[in-house]
C-alpha cells in the first residue's frame, strides 16, 4: 500500500469515528435533559442501533457486494446520514426526534463493515495493516470528545442548560458531509459477488455458523456474549447522563480516556491471551465490569472523583479482554469456511440482540430508579448493573471447560487455533 493511499485510508476511518463519537456520546444526557426523554424513550432510541446492526448484512449483502462500489455506497450513505442529521438538530421533542434517529442508525451501521471493507481490499496483509489503519478511527473519537468538552464546552452545566449538545449533531452532520464528499475519491472497491450470483439469507446473518453452537463451550461463550452486553448497554446508555448529572466537569472529554485505555489494552491483550488463555482472560473482562460499575456507584465529583476516572479507564479492559478476545476466539473455532459467517453470528448476538435487550433493561431500571427530571438514584442503576456482570461471570467460570478447550487444541495443528 503506497503511502497516498494510506493516508487517505487513515483519514476515511478518523471520520468514520469522529462522526459517531460527535453525538453518540452525549446523547443519553441530550435525550434526559433537553427533550425530556424518559429511561424507556431513551431506551428506544438507543436500539436503534441495534436494529441497524440487524439490517446492516442486508444492505451490505443485497446492494454493496452485488451492485454498487463500497466507496459509493458509503459516499451516499453518509450524505444522506448529513440530512437527517440536519433534521435530529431541529427536532424538539421525542416524537420528532425518534424517525430520523432510527432512519440514521439503520444507515450508518452498514458504514461500518464499509470502511473496513474498502480497507481490507488495499491491503496485502490485512493482520499487519489494518490496525495502523484502524487507530485512526480510535483516535478520530477521541478528538471528538475533547471539543465537545474541552474546545466547545457543550456538555458543561452550563451548555446542557442552554440546549448546546443539540449542536453536537450539527458537528456531525458537517463530518458526514466531507466524508460523503471525500468517499468518492477512495480507492475502487468493486462488488465482491457477481450480479447473476444467489446470497443466501442464512449467509447474510452468519447463520450458516450456527453449527458452531453444537461445540459446547462455544455454546456457552455466545449465550455470555449476549447477557454480557446487558451491562455493556447501561454505559452507552447512563455513564455520559450520570456524569453530567453528578456534576463532573467535561465529562465527554474525561470519557476519552476510555478510549486512550482500548488502545493500550489492545497492545497488551495478546501478550495477555498467550500466557492466561481464552477463560481466563475473558473472566478478566466480565470482572473489569462489575468493577466499574462499583466505582461508579460509590464514586463522586469531588474527593471520589479518582473512582469514577478508574471506571472511565478500565473501558479498554472491559472491551478488549471480551469483545476483541471474544472474536478471536470465534474466528480460531470457525474454521477457514465458516469464518466471515462465525463473525457475523457474534455481530447479531451481541450488537444485535444482546444490547436490544441490554438497553430495554437499562430503561426499565432507569425508570425504576428516577428521582426527578433531572435526578436518578445512580447507586443502585450501577449496583444493579455490576451484579448482572457478576452472575455472568460466574455462570462462565463454572460452565466453561479450559480443560476441553486445551484438548481441542492439542488435536488440531491448525496456527489459527488458540
Amino acid at each position: 500500500m503506497n503511502l497516498f493511499t494510506r493516508i487517505k485510508l487513515s483519514f476515511m476511518m478518523f471520520l468514520e469515528f469522529f462522526i459517531w463519537g460527535s453525538w453518540f456520546v452525549t446523547l443519553g444526557t441530550f435525550l434526559g435533559r433537553n427533550l425530556l426523554a424518559n429511561g424507556s424513550e431513551t431506551a428506544a432510541v438507543f436500539s436503534t442501533q441495534s436494529f441497524g446492526a440487524i439490517i446492516a448484512p442486508f444492505i451490505i449483502g443485497l446492494i454493496a457486494d452485488r451492485y454498487f462500489n463500497a466507496e459509493r455506497i458509503l459516499g451516499i450513505l453518509h450524505l444522506i446520514g448529513a440530512v437527517l442529521m440536519s433534521q435530529m438538530y431541529y427536532a424538539t421533542d421525542f416524537a420528532g426526534f425518534y424517525p430520523y434517529v432510527f432512519g440514521y442508525m439503520i444507515l450508518f451501521m452498514p458504514t461500518l463493515a464499509l470502511v473496513n471493507s474498502i480497507s481490507f481490499n488495499q491491503m496485502k496483509s490485512a493482520e499487519k495493516e489494518f490496525s495502523s489503519i484502524r487507530i485512526w478511527g480510535t483516535i478520530g473519537w477521541i478528538v471528538a470528545g475533547l471539543c465537545i468538552s474541552f474546545l466547545f464546552h457543550w456538555d458543561s452545566s452550563e451548555g446542557v442548560t442552554d440546549g448546546l449538545l443539540r449542536n453536537t449533531f450539527a458537528m456531525a452532520g458537517i463530518s458526514s458531509v466531507i466524508l460523503g464528499v471525500f468517499s468518492f475519491s477512495l480507492p475502487k472497491t468493486p462488488p465482491t459477488v457477481f450480479k447473476g450470483e444467489k446470497v443466501a439469507l442464512s449467509s447474510l446473518l452468519g447463520l450458516d455458523a450456527l453449527k458452531m453452537l453444537n461445540n459446547r463451550n462455544f455454546l456457552i461463550f455466545f449465550i455470555s456474549s449476549i447477557l454480557i452486553c446487558i451491562p455493556l448497554a447501561f454505559y452507552y446508555q447512563n455513564a455520559n447522563l450520570f456524569l453530567s448529572e453528578i456534576g463532573m466537569e467535561n465529562p465527554t472529554g474525561k470519557m476519552t480516556i476510555g478510549q486512550v485505555s482500548e488502545v493500550l489494552f489492545l497492545l497488551l491483550l495478546p501478550l495477555f491471551f498467550s500466557r492466561f488463555g481464552f477463560k481466563k482472560t475473558i473472566l478478566v473482562g466480565m470482572i473489569a465490569w462489575a468493577i466499574r460499575y462499583t466505582l461508579f456507584a460509590y464514586g463522586n465529583a469531588d474527593e471520589l472523583i479518582s473512582m469514577l476516572i478508574v471506571g472511565i479507564a478500565l473501558h479498554g479492559i472491559c472491551y478488549d479482554f471480551f469483545f476483541v478476545s471474544g472474536q478471536i476466539y470465534t474466528n480460531s473455532k470457525a474454521g477457514d469456511k465458516y469464518k466471515s459467517a462465525a463473525q457475523g453470528l457474534i455481530t447479531l448476538a451481541t450488537y444485535g440482540i444482546g444490547m436490544l435487550i441490554g438497553f430495554w433493561v437499562a430503561g426499565i431500571v432507569s425508570d425504576a430508579y428516577k428521582l426527578s427530571d433531572t435526578q436518578h438514584d445512580w447507586e443502585k442503576i450501577w449496583m444493579l448493573a455490576s451484579g448482572i456482570a457478576v452472575v455472568v461471570a460466574v455462570l462462565f467460570f463454572f460452565t466453561f471447560s479450559q480443560k476441553k478447550e486445551n484438548s481441542e487444541r492439542n488435536m488440531d495443528k491448525s496456527p489459527d487455533v488458540i
